[in-house]
C-alpha cells in the first residue's frame, strides 16, 4: 500500500470525473476520520460510569456486555444511539464527499449503521446500508419482519435515566408478541431484513447489473477486515472480471491486493478526511 501524498488525491479526482459510474464502500474507517471514535476521549465523556462500574472499555465492547437488567441495557443503548446518531453533526469527510459526487453517477454500499451518509444528503435510493440502523428497533425474537423508529423514545431514555438505569416504564416492548426490543443491527441471525432493506438490496443489485461492463470506479473509504465480504472482496472480485473497472482504497491499515488487478488500482494508505477534502477544492 502506498503512503499519501498529495498528488494522490488529484489522481483519484481525475479517475472520478472518467468513469461512468462510481460504486463507494464506506466503512468504519470513514466515521473515524470524522472523530466519531468508539473509544477514548468520546467514550469516557458518555460512559465512564459504566467503564467504572462494569470494566468497559469501549462503545463496541459495551454492545454487547451482558447487562443485568433490561433497565440497565436500555440505559447503554440510548447513549449509544443518542450519541452516535442523533446528538451529533454531520462529519465533514461525509459532506465533503457530497460535494464530490453529488452531480455524479453513483451508489454507495455501507456496514455503517451512524447514518451520517444520509445526514450529509445523500439521495436515499443511491444508498444501501446492510448492517441495520442505530435509529431502528426490532423485535428480538424477531416475531415479524418490521423494524420501528426510536428517536422519541430514545430521547426520553436519556432525559430520565438516573443511575445507569431507566425507569421500567420505559423498556420497548414488541408491539405484536410483547417481547423486548432490540437494536436492528447485524449481530446474528435474528437481524430483520425489513421492506426497506430489501428494496435497497435490490437496487444495489441492479447498478451491479446494469454497470457490470461499463468503465466503473469501485472506490473503498475506510474498509477493514471485520466484514471483508461485504464490501471488499466483493469489489475486488468484480475489478477482477471487468476490465473497464478501476479499484482505489483509502484506509489506514494495510492488506493484500491481488496482482491481476494492481494495474487498475490505487491503495492509499492516509486519511480519509484529509485525502476528500483537497479533493473539494478541485471540484
Amino acid at each position: 500500500m502506498k503512503e499519501y501524498t498529495a498528488n494522490y488525491s488529484a489522481k483519484i479526482f481525475e479517475k472520478i470525473e472518467s468513469v461512468d459510474a462510481i460504486l463507494v464502500g464506506i466503512g468504519a474507517g470513514m466515521s473515524s476520520s470524522a472523530g466519531f471514535e468508539y473509544s477514548g476521549v468520546r467514550f469516557e465523556k458518555y460512559f465512564s460510569d459504566f467503564k467504572e462500574k462494569y470494566g468497559i472499555s469501549d462503545m463496541y465492547e459495551g454492545g454487547f456486555y451482558p447487562f443485568p437488567s433490561l433497565e440497565e441495557y436500555w440505559a447503554w443503548w440510548s447513549r449509544q444511539i443518542y450519541y452516535n446518531r442523533y446528538e451529533v453533526v454531520v462529519g465533514k469527510p461525509y459532506s465533503d464527499l457530497h460535494k464530490i459526487l453529488k452531480d455524479k453517477n453513483y451508489f454507495i454500499l455501507t456496514t455503517n449503521v451512524d447514518h451520517q451518509i444520509q445526514m450529509a444528503g445523500f439521495d436515499k435510493v443511491s444508498l444501501f446500508y446492510t448492517q441495520g440502523d442505530y435509529g431502528l428497533w426490532q423485535c428480538s425474537v424477531p416475531c415479524h419482519n418490521k423494524t420501528y423508529n426510536n428517536e422519541e423514545k430514545v430521547k426520553k431514555m436519556i432525559e430520565l435515566q438516573k443511575n445507569m438505569k431507566i425507569p421500567p416504564t420505559l423498556i420497548p416492548y414488541c408491539p405484536v408478541c410483547q417481547k423486548p426490543m432490540t437494536m436492528n443491527l447485524r449481530i446474528d441471525d435474528t437481524f430483520v431484513q425489513d421492506e426497506g432493506w430489501e428494496k435497497a438490496q435490490k437496487r444495489y443489485n441492479e447498478f451491479l447489473k446494469k454497470y457490470k461492463d461499463s468503465k466503473i470506479l469501485f472506490l473503498e473509504l475506510g474498509v477493514g477486515n471485520n466484514t471483508p465480504g461485504i464490501i471488499k472482496y466483493p469489489f475486488m472480485q468484480m475489478t477482477i472480471q471487468n476490465k473497464n473497472a478501476i479499484y482505489v482504497s483509502i484506509n489506514k491499515q494495510d492488506f493484500y491486493l491481488p496482482k491481476t488487478i494492481k494495474d487498475r488500482s490505487m491503495q492509499l494508505q492516509g486519511d480519509i478526511a484529509e485525502i476528500l477534502n483537497e479533493m473539494t477544492n478541485m471540484k
